[in-house]
């Protein structure tokens, strides 16, 4: 998959999109640029630009001609919320990514990268699971609207490389974490979910806290910043059809985590398991050997990305969202 190809650092004074530039993503990759000496960074809230709407995206594209985009915008939520809500997941993903992408095209884009997720691969595909892995399987079927939503976004940026030629890329991170995150009761994912609960339960005295599922499936997690290092790194180095998965290569299982958050925020009561709620996917783990190749690796080890979260999630938590 490495492509041979060299590319040319990016221009750091061109117009550059990052779409969903609040969200978890995007913000990093945001202050990543931002940090990285590029200042024609161009983003919108979604109440100045709904990315669903079609008449709005094109005339934006036009409006501002942005070179490179980051495609980081997407309706996203742990297994509640992709239990609950599988047709939102699916539609509207489907019309962000149809809308920028057509848009892109339309307007000449020089250099885009699409963000996927791990959970586009089969539910139970060999672990680690290798970027050739994709469509070999069933998926898991807690959020199988979502993946097949971003399945498409892959085939459409691998699709405009074949009928336009244009050096699209895709990225596949594992589970993110870290400052912007999602703290929802009812639409965050595990760990930022985990934080909220242990650190609630530290605020009230609570002497139990309750978790979903066994505690035994294994996740890796990317602490956010690293992944927006790996972004702007695949712009400048990698030009291939194929995604390319972002991750640590290791992971631990959901009680490990939980045990570490507890410590973090001061937790020393009992946590128990609710059997009866899913688990999800057995195992995700992604073999990261492309992106290492190339020659990239994470900085941010997991209880110090983990102690970082908390300290911005109390710094943060009077005005998050619900």
């Amino acid at each position: 998959m490495t492509s041979p190809v060299v590319l040319a650092p990016l221009d750091r004074d061109a117009t550059f999109y990052v779409a969903g530039h609040r969200g978890l993503v995007g913000s990093a990759v945001w202050r990543h640029l931002e940090h990285e000496g590029f200042t024609g960074l161009v983003g919108l809230p979604s109440r100045e630009l709904d990315l669903r709407d079609r008449t709005a995206v094109l005339e934006f594209f036009h409006r501002t001609r942005p070179r490179y985009v980051v495609l980081a915008a997407a309706k996203v939520g742990g297994i509640l919320a992709n239990q609950s809500f599988p047709v939102d997941f699916l539609s509207e993903n489907m019309r962000i990514q149809t809308n920028v992408l057509d848009a892109a095209l339309e307007t000449g884009v020089e250099r885009l990268l699409f963000l996927g997720s791990s959970c586009i691969y089969p539910r139970d595909a060999a672990q680690p699971i290798q970027e050739d892995a994709l469509l070999t399987g069933h998926l898991e079927e807690t959020n199988d609207a979502y993946a097949i939503a971003k399945i498409a976004g892959i085939l459409h940026v691998q699709a405009a490389r074949r009928q336009y030629g244009v050096p699209w890329i895709s990225a596949m991170p594992t589970n993110l974490y870290g400052p912007g995150d999602n703290f929802s009761p009812t639409g965050s994912h595990v760990l930022p979910a985990l934080i909220r609960r242990y650190d609630e339960a530290v605020a009230a005295g609570a002497r139990d806290v309750t978790n979903w599922g066994t505690g035994s499936p294994r996740r890796e997690f990317l602490h956010v910043d690293d992944m927006a290092r790996a972004c702007l790194f695949l712009l400048e180095h990698y030009d291939g059809p194929g995604q390319v998965n972002v991750g640590t290569g290791k992971d631990a299982t959901i009680a490990e985590i939980a045990e570490v958050i507890a410590d973090v925020v001061g937790y020393d009561g009992a946590t128990t398991w609710d059997t009866s709620r899913p688990d999800g996917t057995p195992q995700k783990r992604l073999d990261v050997s492309t992106l290492a190749t190339l020659g990239w690796t994470p900085r941010i080890g997991l209880r110090d990305g983990i102690e970082s979260t908390v300290a911005w999630y109390r710094e943060n938590r009077d005005a998050l969202r619900e």
